[in-house]
């Protein structure tokens, strides 16, 4: 059955079970008897994520295997990898020491996808469809926010070397998180639209069956 699913949708899935042991390795960062080994283990994972994620979305564009399975699991996986990361940074338990997110940032960036998951759902059950409304921006802040997981992990060795490496820290969290805002009144203003053209079909489509029932 996995075999079926088509090459694209096959990483996407292996990014998704890929963030058991990722969180798994985080909840451990700090540990003192593993030292940095969890750490530097879920660098890795959330690196081989990472390019995994540009590669399924090389293989839908380029090599024509964009499914509708794949366009709604790939920003799913997105979503389920930022969160769980965001969540754990910003955690007494998993908080890189010295680098910890703030929770503003996490409240911001997790209320961006609750909203798109509401407007999913709105939509849904007005029209019965799935509407997925890719946009750009949700790209550059998924990108944001993936740099900014990236660069938390490695700011002890980094900043040993850069110590000005907290203010480029907290430019990007806070660059990820007005991003995420914007992206949220993006996807809004998109989702009105949607639902707008979608009652102006149906009451066209009222008013044409009213007048085949008149004639």
């Amino acid at each position: 059955m996995f075999l079926k699913i088509g090459l694209a949708n096959q990483i996407t899935i292996v990014r998704i079970l890929l963030i058991a042991p990722f969180v798994i390795c985080m909840l451990k960062i700090n540990e003192k008897s593993l030292g940095n080994m969890e750490r530097y283990l879920a660098i890795v994972i959330f690196a081989i994520m990472a390019i995994s994620d540009y590669i399924d979305g090389y293989l839908a564009r380029k090599r024509n295997m964009a499914t509708k399975l794949g366009a709604f699991l790939d920003p799913l996986a997105d979503k389920l990898l930022i969160t769980c990361a965001c969540l754990l940074l910003a955690s007494q338990r998993a908080a890189v020491e010295g680098f910890r997110l703030p929770i503003g940032v996490v409240v911001l960036i997790i209320g961006k996808d609750l909203f798109l998951l509401i407007g999913f759902l709105i939509y849904y059950f007005m029209t019965f469809n799935v509407k997925i409304l890719p946009a750009k921006i949700g790209k550059l802040a998924t990108l944001l926010q993936s740099s900014m997981v990236i660069a938390i992990l490695i700011a002890p060795e980094v900043s040993g070397y850069a110590p000005q490496w907290i203010y480029f820290l907290r430019f990007l969290w806070w660059s990820a998180a007005g991003t995420a805002i914007i992206a949220t009144l993006i996807y809004i203003n998109d989702g009105l639209k949607y639902i707008e053209e979608y009652e102006q079909e149906q009451s066209q489509k009222q008013i044409r069956d009213d007048k085949g029932e008149s004639s």
